[in-house]
C-alpha cells in the first residue's frame, strides 16, 4: 500500500454543507478515497491555502491522477494537491536510483613519494 499526503480545498456549498450538519465532517472525502480502495489515516484542518490535509493510504497501482479525478468527480473539493509519501528506505532508494554516481576517490600526485630516493635534497650554493 502506498501513502499519501492529500492537501483539501473545499467548494464554498461544501463548507454550507459542513456547517449545517457537522455529524460526518469527513464524509466528502471518504466516499472517493474508498471508492480507490483507500483508507484515512489521519485528517486535519487547516489555515491557509488549503482547508485540510489527510493522510491516507491506498493500492500500489494508484496514481495520484487517479487519486484527484476521483475527488474532483464529488464537487465538494475546489482544488487537491496529492503527494506521495514516502519511508526513509524508499526515499533512500530513490535518491539512489536519480543521483550520479560519486565522484572517484581523490588520487594522489603520482609524481611525488615520500621516499627521500625520489624527491633528493635541494642543492646549496657554495660560497666562495
Amino acid at each position: 500500500m502506498s501513502h499519501f499526503c492529500l492537501q483539501i480545498s473545499f467548494t464554498n456549498q461544501a463548507w454550507s454543507n459542513l456547517a449545517h450538519s457537522p455529524q460526518d465532517r469527513f464524509a466528502v472525502i471518504r466516499a472517493p478515497l474508498e471508492r480507490l480502495g483507500g483508507s484515512i489515516h489521519a485528517t486535519f484542518f487547516t489555515t491557509g491555502r488549503f482547508d485540510l490535509l489527510a493522510i491516507a493510504e491506498f493500492p500500489e497501482h494508484i496514481t495520484p491522477a487517479e487519486i484527484s479525478v476521483a475527488f474532483a468527480d464529488g464537487g465538494a473539493v475546489a482544488s487537491i494537491n496529492t503527494s506521495p509519501l514516502l519511508t526513509f528506505a524508499q526515499a533512500v532508494e530513490a535518491r539512489n536510483k536519480s543521483s550520479p554516481p560519486p565522484p572517484a576517490p581523490f588520487a594522489r600526485n603520482a609524481i611525488w613519494s615520500p621516499s627521500p630516493a625520489a624527491n633528493p635534497a635541494p642543492l646549496v650554493a657554495a660560497a666562495f
